[in-house]
């Protein structure tokens, strides 16, 4: 049969086309390679830190001003956000994207951090530095710790903003393990997903205008962060997040030619794939425990909080609980009693701390005595015709009659 050549080619594209959506579909979750243009990049789900897709995340890059992201949060966690900072010398006149810090002005820890995460200033960076620390290289090791505590054993910081050094660089799993921790600070997502503020300038007539550099915000639905960057050395570089459904997934793209195509074919990617699925309920009863020394027998052991795990089509979480073999009373409020663990694919996806919901009070001389008659009772050594009542008086029985031999 003839077929026209535009019809031809037009089969051919089609064809092509199905065949590659049927390949995609017939690879295993994770394995399907993305057209991206970056050098390293990551996909997690923020609260399990679940990997669900990556290319080169192991490699040790620069990340430029993606760098503010731990400088932001060690900021939060060390600082008062309403203290009162006098910039100090060492912030006038820092190379690269600047606020025009004076040194002498003043200006609230938050309304520096708004500099530094929308505007991406390297003068606050080093402003905040300080104010925490008293140095940059103080504060520095402060970042570095912090990397560690967070288990970004690959990632090196030099300085709070990003500036190029090759002694500063970072890989694509560390960095979205550290964003992730900032992402769950609700003082960092509040600064990260403003669009806009207006922070004073004290020397000048004008206040400041800011507007985030992150157009992830604006041109994704459910985005709420991070941060941008960039250098010569590092290229473009971005950490992006998106919330839908009650999944936030986390981005960190390396080296990039276009990290906003990058970031988002990335995101479409984990939310087609990927559901949040609720392994554990709050409240659920995942075992028990008996009690030793107590009027309660066995002690109930409930989940004190959902565990939401994200599964692609066909996965299935695995709970695993460990519970102590028993109890003595007393057992006080919070006394830890076990863990429950939900596992996926060999790998431990969420962990929870089980522990006693309420005091259990140990059993009373008078509980004792108590639990004692019931046993005599129950055993029937004081029935009328019992061995007890037999012993005692003698007696002969002739139904539920006891009649003794002494009448």
């Amino acid at each position: 049969m003839f077929v026209e050549p535009e019809v031809n080619t037009l089969l051919k594209k089609l064809t092509a086309f199905l065949l590659a959506v049927l390949a995609a579909w017939m690879l295993p979750a994770g394995a399907l390679a993305l057209e991206i243009s970056c050098s390293a990049c990551i996909l997690i789900e923020r609260d399990t830190g679940r990997v669900l897709y990556s290319e080169n995340a192991q490699e040790k890059l620069p990340m430029a001003s993606t760098t503010k992201i731990m400088t932001a949060l060690l900021t939060i966690e060390h600082g008062d956000l309403n203290a009162v900072v006098e910039i100090p010398e060492e912030a006038e006149g820092v190379e690269g994207s600047s606020i025009y810090l004076q040194a002498g002005e003043h200006m609230t820890l938050k309304e520096l951090l708004l500099g530094l995460m929308l505007h991406s200033g390297n003068d606050a960076a080093v402003a905040v530095a300080v104010h925490i620390a008293g140095s940059v290289e103080a504060f520095c090791a402060l970042m570095n710790g912090r990397a560690q505590e967070l288990g970004a054993a690959n990632t090196h910081f030099v300085n709070p903003n990003g500036l190029p050094n090759d002694e500063h660089y970072t890989t694509a799993e560390d960095y979205a393990k550290i964003a992730a921790a900032a992402m769950k600070n609700p003082d960092f997502r509040e600064i990260v997903s403003t669009a806009s503020a207006v922070i004073p300038n004290e020397f000048q007539e004008w206040d400041r205008q800011l507007t985030n550099k992150n157009k992830l915000l604006s041109s994704y639905e459910g985005a709420t962060g991070v941060k941008t960057g960039y250098t010569k050395a590092a290229g473009k570089c971005f950490v992006g997040s998106a919330e839908r459904e009650g999944m936030e997934l986390l981005t960190v793209v390396l080296h990039a030619s276009d990290t906003y195509a990058d970031t988002k074919a990335l995101l479409d990617y984990g939310f087609a794939a990927y559901a949040p699925e609720t392994a554990v309920q709050a409240g659920e009863v995942v075992g028990s425990i008996p009690i030793e020394k107590s009027t309660q027998k066995t002690l109930e052991v409930r989940a004190k909080d959902d565990i939401v795990v994200p599964l692609a089509e066909g996965e299935q979480a695995e709970v695993k609980v460990e519970l102590a073999p028993k109890l003595a009373a007393p057992v006080a409020e919070g006394t830890a009693v076990g863990t429950v663990e939900v596992w996926v694919e060999g790998v431990c996806l969420a962990e929870q701390n089980l522990v006693c919901a309420q005091r259990i009070e140990p059993a009373s001389v008078w509980d004792y005595l108590r639990a004692l008659a019931k046993e005599w009772l129950d055993s029937g050594l004081f029935r009328s015709n019992g061995p007890v009542a037999k012993q005692m008086y003698g007696a002969t029985v002739f139904g539920t009659a006891a009649v003794s031999k002494f009448s």
